[in-house]
């Protein structure tokens, strides 16, 4: 997993969430706010597909090497499911 990355776009999130913070005691208008709110979810949303996506390079794929494919399902499909939740 690229955590440097990783720490780096979540440091992102947290000023753009600062930011809305900000506008809210601006009285910025709803529209810019939840512009900015909805950027704040992609970015999120993309760290999860990051995070999946390196534990599909790694930990599945160690799975699979190894012949444990049942593993590497059960592993799989639990990591869907949690991912399919954000």
């Amino acid at each position: 997993m690229d955590s440097e990355n990783i720490h780096r776009r979540i440091k992102k999130i947290i000023g753009q969430l600062n930011a809305i913070d900000r506008m809210i005691d601006e009285d910025i208008p709803c529209e810019q706010i939840l512009m900015q709110i909805n950027a704040s979810k992609s970015a999120l949303h993309k760290v999860g597909h990051i995070i999946v996506e390196g534990h599909l390079e790694h930990c599945i794929k160690e799975s699979i090497e190894s012949n444990n494919s049942d593993d590497a399902i059960n592993d799989f499909s639990s990591i869907l499911e949690y991912y399919s939740r954000l």
